[in-house]
């Protein structure tokens, strides 16, 4: 006969873990049951109000079904309220781990009913790639983000697709996305990096913001790809199809180092002594870094 444990099967565990289920589930009728019983005898439980608040926003969402958003307002209010007060009522009543899969869920149909919303900068976080993101659901975000008139040269866009490709297609395919964001981003690098989660990147950061890149501003990651092909050459084939937007120097750096590596392979060192040349005028201390590798 199994031994009761004293915690996971006390009455009032027992009759949360049962408002808790039926709100995972999204049943509002037996969540709404539930949530009464456990009132019934444990009037005062810290369960009960975050109960509350999502069996309504259940009920909500079962009369709003699939039907689409209004207006970028009406986007950014529900956004607000899944990261506010849904977000905490979820985590209150059903732990991390569970509370995460709930809002992916409501993320998930909120991108969905923000599909017919055009990208507007000034609400871009109520564009429905935002929220396929937030949902981590990697190939929706990426659909919607395609979907944007002249998504690569517009920063939020290109960071969402980066976060989308890189989940997806791995660190290869993403490579391009990543230098093309420094240069057109530079003072969202950080953040981006962040949010990939991935400890190789990590380390690259920590070693890039080490490097005397210039005047220590966000804005001295537009040298973070020519930095790149100096302390990873083997970079060099996943980033050769980063597209350029001029001839800043940042990017003729990194035009100059993509050369330079070529030529070094080719054994072609007349050539490749006027390219050191330009590049030391370019950035001193990169060129600096690079001959230290020579």
């Amino acid at each position: 006969m199994q031994q009761l444990d004293i915690f996971n099967d006390s009455r009032d565990r027992v009759l949360i873990n049962a408002v808790a289920d039926a709100v995972g589930l999204g049943a509002v009728a037996q969540a709404r049951s539930a949530v009464e019983a456990l009132r019934a005898e444990f009037p005062h439980d810290r369960h009960l109000e975050p109960a509350a608040t999502l069996i309504e926003a259940l009920a909500v969402e079962e009369g709003t079904g699939s039907q689409p958003l209004a207006d970028h307002n009406a986007a950014i209010a529900a956004r607000q309220a899944l990261e506010g007060e849904l977000q905490n009522a979820a985590l209150m009543l059903l732990g991390s781990a569970a509370a995460t899969r709930w809002l992916a869920v409501r993320w998930r149909a909120l991108g969905r009913r923000a599909s017919a919303l055009a990208y507007a900068p000034e609400c871009a976080q109520a564009h429905a790639a935002a929220l396929f993101v937030a949902a981590c659901d990697w190939a929706q975000a990426a659909e919607a983000t395609a979907g944007i008139e002249s998504w690569r040269r517009k920063p939020q866009p290109l960071a969402w697709m980066v976060q989308a490709r890189w989940r997806l297609h791995g660190p290869d395919a993403t490579w391009p996305l990543l230098a093309e964001s420094a240069w057109l981003a530079p003072q969202h690098m950080p953040a981006l990096l962040a949010s990939l989660g991935d400890a190789r990147l990590n380390k690259l950061q920590r070693r890039f913001e080490a490097f005397d890149a210039g005047a220590g501003s966000a804005d001295d990651w537009v040298w973070w790809p020519a930095w790149l092909l100096v302390e990873q050459p083997l970079l060099a084939a996943p980033l050769d199809t980063a597209h350029t937007a001029g001839e800043a120097p940042h990017e003729r750096a990194f035009k100059r180092m993509q050369s330079l590596l070529r030529l070094e392979r080719q054994g072609r060192h007349h050539d490749i002594v006027a390219l050191r040349r330009e590049l030391q005028g370019l950035h001193p201390a990169l060129f600096a870094a690079y001959m230290a590798t020579r």
